[in-house]
């Protein structure tokens, strides 16, 4: 079941970076209705969730909120991997069967990433600069947009106790 929690985390992020704007509870629970049966609470509860991870951020609008995308898709991707990387107890065979499932489509993507990560990796193997690649996983602020990544005045609010 963790699966489909995750799973809908991802519709209903995919929803709130397509319509790129503040989105209501209602709003995403409407279409998300149109491909499955599922109730206000589970997608309110899922949006309270993103929100407390850092990924949304909510504004009070009437008895509701509207909630909006802090990062984008590529860091809550990312993150996710990084999530599931983390949880192994043996990341270097957890590396190498993810390697193993890749296409050679990913597998370019990713020799394509390593190169901006570690510029001087295709010649030595010392990386050319000493920059850190980017901030960890809930970091203070999202570089793309300069966004805080959570509000700690958003803990409670309209619908904290439906």
């Amino acid at each position: 079941m963790p699966r489909q929690l995750g799973d809908l985390e991802d519709a209903v992020m995919t929803r709130v970076w397509q319509w790129n704007r503040p989105v209501t509870v209602r709003e995403v629970l409407e279409d998300l209705q149109q491909e499955r049966s599922i109730a206000y609470t589970t997608v309110m509860t899922v949006m309270d969730n993103l929100h407390q991870k850092g990924w949304v951020r909510r504004e009070v609008d009437g008895r509701a909120y509207r909630y909006t995308a802090v990062s984008t898709r590529a860091a809550y991707s990312a993150a996710l991997m990084n999530e599931a990387w983390s949880r192994s107890d043996n990341p270097a065979a957890a590396l190498v069967a993810f390697f193993g499932m890749m296409s050679a489509e990913q597998r370019e993507a990713l020799q394509d990433a390593m190169r901006i990560v570690q510029p001087g990796l295709s010649g030595t193997s010392e990386p050319q600069s000493s920059e850190p690649a980017g901030a960890p996983a809930g970091a203070a602020g999202d570089e793309a947009t300069g966004e805080a990544v959570e509000d700690p005045a958003d803990a409670a609010g309209p619908e904290a106790g439906r």
